[in-house]
């Protein structure tokens, strides 16, 4: 089940990367198209350069689980993008934080569509990222957890966006693209090469692909539904 969904987790995350933050971010700073541009390579590579020094790699999937595979296969198997994931959306959720807070500063009403406009496309999202950390072999619990935590940044980004409006508004767009260049990394470097790593028939690969578009066409209705309540 997990396998077959990592599909959809690649479209949510690409879609949430590349069709709402980075879009978000161009419109916060215009005229800084080449710094967000040079940010979001500098935010791949240094995803990168974390995993290559194991950073964010992990053992959580155990040896010796009753498989007759080679010693390490299990490792070898499982995704490694569960840390990854939860540095891009805690930055994400972080953000989500500062928008509330400012739209509730500028306007009551317009706090609360805004908060209705953000929870429509992180449901999804977190659907996405759960997925990405059950396939990184994290324990059902463990995930819970670590989601749990990565979604009280909006908690923290909610109460310095008040306390510090001005500056963090400044800060936006470029959040926006670190966040969006780690969705972007692990959706290409970890769930894509997965999803090449079984032999697969025709319609599963048509399901595969379905489900890709799925998790994309989730994240536009979401998006141009939140942009539509704004307006």
């Amino acid at each position: 089940m997990i396998r077959w969904m990592v599909g959809l987790s690649i479209g949510i995350l690409l879609g949430i990367a590349l069709l709402h933050s980075m879009p978000e971010a161009f419109e916060l700073a215009p005229t800084e198209t080449n710094t967000l541009f040079a940010l979001f390579l500098a935010g791949l590579l240094v995803f990168f350069i974390l995993e290559k020094t194991s950073l964010l790699r992990h053992d959580h999937h155990h040896e010796g689980d009753g498989h007759d595979h080679d010693h390490g296969h299990d490792r070898q198997n499982a995704g490694h993008g569960g840390m990854a994931v939860l540095v891009g959306d805690g930055t994400h959720n972080f953000i989500d934080g500062v928008l509330i807070a400012t739209a509730f500063v500028a306007d009551t009403h317009l706090g609360f569509i805004t908060t209705l406009a953000i929870v429509g496309h992180e449901v999804p999202q977190k659907i996405g990222n759960f997925i990405v950390l059950l396939n990184a072999q994290f324990s059902r619990l463990r995930a819970y957890l670590y989601m749990l935590f990565s979604g009280v940044m909006a908690l923290l980004g909610a109460v310095f966006g008040y306390l510090f409006l001005n500056t963090l508004n400044q800060a936006l767009p470029y959040m926006l693209v670190i966040s969006a260049s780690g969705f972007v990394y692990i959706a290409l470097s970890d769930l894509m090469p997965q999803s090449h790593k079984h032999k697969q028939t025709l319609p599963q690969v048509a399901g595969q692909i379905a489900l890709i578009l799925l998790g994309l066409i989730i994240i536009v209705v979401a998006t141009s539904l939140g942009e539509s309540h704004a307006h």
